[in-house]
C-alpha cells in the first residue's frame, strides 16, 4: 500500500501521479514498467516516488485494487438493476468489463495484467465480486442476491456459489487475452459456462 504521504498529497499532484502510473502500467506489463517513465510524466523526482511508494509493485497493486474497487461498485449496481438476479447481473458486468466502460488504457491495463497473472493479481481480481464477503458473515452483496432464483439452503452455500462464478469469470477474462479470442467468442463462451452453472451439470 501506498505510504502516508501520499494520500497527504494535494489532490491534483496525486491524481497527476496515478495517470502517469496508469500510462505506464498501460503501455507495457509491470515486469517492464519504468519508474523513470513514471516520475517524468508526473513531473517529479524519482526520490519523490519513493516517498509514497516501496517500489513498482507497491505502485502497480494500488492501482490493481483501485480499479477493482471501481469495477466492484459496478457489479453492486448490475445486481441491483437485475434485481437480485445473481447470472444476469455477473453476464451484463462481464459484458460491460469487456465492451461498454473501458477506453483504450484501462483495457491494455487489464490485458497486460491478464497476460501476466500472478497470485496476487488473480486475488485483486477476485475481489471485485468477493470483496464483500467476510468469513464472519454475509455483507452487501449478498444481501442483495435474490436467493429464491438459485438451488441453495444456506449462507455457506451462496459463499461457494460466488467463489465459483467469481473463479469462472476470471478464467474466462485470462482466456481472452490468452487465446486472442474476439470478444464475441469471449462473451458467447462465458454466456455457455453460466448457463451450464444455472441448469446443473450431473444428471
Amino acid at each position: 500500500m501506498p505510504k502516508a504521504t501520499f494520500f497527504n498529497l494535494p489532490e491534483k499532484k496525486r491524481q497527476s501521479l496515478i495517470k502517469a502510473m496508469e500510462i505506464e502500467f498501460s503501455r507495457v506489463p509491470l515486469y517492464e514498467a519504468s519508474i523513470a517513465n513514471i516520475v517524468k510524466t508526473a513531473g517529479i523526482s524519482r526520490g519523490s516516488f519513493y516517498q509514497y511508494f516501496r517500489d513498482k509493485e507497491d505502485a502497480y497493486y494500488y492501482i490493481l485494487k483501485e480499479q477493482a474497487s471501481r469495477r466492484n461498485k459496478q457489479f453492486i449496481q448490475q445486481l441491483h438493476t437485475h434485481q437480485g438476479d445473481l447470472f444476469e447481473a455477473i453476464t451484463a458486468f462481464y459484458y460491460d468489463l469487456l465492451i461498454e466502460l473501458p477506453d483504450e488504457k484501462e483495457y491494455n491495463f487489464f490485458r497486460n495484467a491478464l497476460l501476466n497473472v500472478t497470485h496476487q493479481i488473480e486475488t485483486i481480481f477476485n475481489e471485485i465480486i468477493e470483496s464483500n464477503l467476510k468469513k464472519d458473515g454475509m455483507e452487501e452483496i449478498t444481501k442483495l442476491i435474490n436467493r429464491d432464483l438459485l438451488n441453495i439452503e444456506s449462507d455457506s452455500e451462496l459463499t461457494h456459489v460466488i467463489h465459483i462464478i467469481s473463479a469462472v469469470a476470471f478464467r474466462n477474462f485470462v482466456e481472452k487475452f490468452t487465446k486472442e479470442l474476439s470478444d464475441q467468442e469471449a462473451i458467447e463462451s462465458f454466456i455457455a459456462e453460466m448457463n451450464l452453472l444455472k441448469k446443473g451439470i450431473a444428471k
